[in-house]
């Protein structure tokens, strides 16, 4: 799997976590084969930006069955849009907070290590809800929430911020394989990498929109564009605090890390960003 890395490129190290007490249902739609399917997959997508992905390890045993569906935030912090400022902005004053249940599964199952701020966990588990809110008469006045028990969730900063203990802030949880495009993965570690929401080109960001462009949208696109018109998503991809570099000593000389949180305006991007309504 990790025959093609070289040294001085930049890397993401990623650990993989698939219980071994999944409900044989789970286990049918969430192969292990199926997944590292996927990250291979992955390697091949993020290739072409130069960035390499590295499979630290695959673990197994049994977890808490408690840990096995969650809901992804805390009922506090789920809020419809109040209208002021793009979705970043909100956002970043009212950012989303783990569930207690989320929590409590992320610290139980992502072990300590020197460098799991920096590391990307994927999290093999059964259900995963998240709630988000629709607007019903596009005055602002009426909302409905929505729940989506969801495929893949990668608890992103644009989200959450800083909310999230360091420890466990690369986790991305998986429920379901994508065996027709296989790109669940390489999608998921795109809203963790390149910390940007559904949007692609002259798409602005959404929670749910499909087509077959763009990594960052529901579909088989994988591409992932460069320069304002391709909303700076290489660009911001190569800045994750989340890649490194090994020098020729062999020490890893990480990216830095977040000034403000990680939310997506974070002054670490620079001018890497795009204004919208």
């Amino acid at each position: 799997m990790n025959a093609d890395l070289q040294a001085g490129k930049p890397t993401v190290d990623v650990g993989l976590y698939y219980p071994s007490n999944l409900h044989e249902d789970a286990r049918a739609i969430l192969p292990l084969e199926g997944l590292l399917e996927e990250f291979a997959n992955a390697k091949r997508v993020f290739a072409p930006t130069g960035v390499q992905l590295n499979l630290l390890w695959v673990k197994t045993g049994a977890v808490d069955p408690g840990f096995l569906a969650i809901n992804s935030a805390s009922d506090r912090s789920q809020m419809p849009s109040g209208g002021y400022g793009n979705m970043h902005v909100q956002r970043s004053q009212t950012p989303s907070e783990l569930s207690d249940g989320a929590l409590a599964a992320f610290e139980g199952i992502i072990e300590p290590a020197d460098n799991n701020s920096r590391t990307v966990y994927l999290l093999a588990l059964q259900n995963v809800y998240m709630t988000f809110f629709e607007n019903l008469d596009d005055t602002g006045r009426n909302w409905a929430p929505k729940v989506v028990n969801t495929s893949g969730l990668s608890f992103p900063s644009y989200m959450y911020g800083d909310t999230i203990p360091d420890r466990i802030r690369g986790v991305i949880t998986l429920t379901k394989h994508d065996s027709k495009n296989k790109l669940t993965i390489a999608h998921e570690l795109g809203h963790k990498l390149i910390n940007v929401s559904h949007e692609y080109k002259a798409i602005g960001p959404q929670h749910e929109i499909r087509s077959d462009e763009g990594l960052m949208l529901y579909g088989s696109g994988s591409q992932i564009p460069s320069g304002k018109e391709g909303r700076w998503h290489q660009e911001r991809l190569l800045l994750s605090p989340y890649l490194y570099r090994l020098d020729k000593t062999g020490k890893q000389i990480w990216n830095a890390d977040y000034e403000a949180g990680g939310f997506y305006y974070d002054p670490l991007y620079g001018d890497y960003t795009i204004a919208f309504e």
